[in-house]
């Protein structure tokens, strides 16, 4: 017995889908992956980061988004980042819809369904990104965020911070966010399925 081959699809039957979707979805070099919803405290500590960059960002040339700012990271990938932010002229592709090229700090809080790839080769593709300068992981299922933040030789440097008296400092924005802050109301206890 064979199995049903997955449909291929280009770039622009992506977008196309996209526009008319009822859910978003990633594109992956040629693939289309559903993106599901997310947990309580995948939620909690999204939002929580997102109220705390947010309110230091007013007033800046700097602009952040939550879950529906869809980023062409390759002219083959597409996707949603969990929170990201640009600083200066954000660059948009119009191409059935609003395309984000040039954030500066990407955030992801990882799910167990995602995060082998958010590690791996989203991370490996987010590097080829010149305008990005951190990318961060937070983890919804114990106290643990992980920095990384683009050098001048184009090395990356890496800062664990696994305790809430911690600060996650976002030096490309001038952004700080305590640790305590980024897990309040989480809860480690209840199940998590996303």
């Amino acid at each position: 017995m064979s199995a049903v081959p997955k449909p291929i699809y280009n770039a622009d039957q992506y977008l196309a889908l996209e526009e008319g979707a009822e859910y978003r979805s990633q594109f992956y070099f040629g693939e289309i992956f559903a993106m599901a919803g997310a947990s309580r405290r995948h939620n909690l500590a999204s939002g929580n980061v997102l109220a705390s960059v947010h309110s230091q960002l007013k007033g800046r040339s700097c602009e952040v988004y939550q879950n529906d700012m869809r980023v062409k990271v390759l002219p083959d990938f597409y996707t949603y980042p969990d929170i990201v932010i640009v600083c200066g002229e954000p660059e948009i592709e119009k191409r059935n819809g609003d395309n984000l090229l040039n954030p500066t700090v990407l955030i992801e809080v990882l799910s167990p369904s995602t995060e082998k790839f958010d590690r791996g080769d989203k991370f490996r593709f987010y590097r080829l990104m010149p305008s990005l300068k951190e990318y961060v992981l937070v983890s919804q299922d114990r106290v643990n965020v992980e920095h990384f933040y683009r050098q001048e030789d184009n090395s990356w440097l890496f800062t664990s911070l696994d305790d809430e008296g911690d600060v996650l400092e976002l030096p490309s924005v001038s952004c700080s966010v305590s640790v305590k802050d980024i897990y309040d109301k989480v809860d480690f206890s209840e199940e998590t399925f996303d």
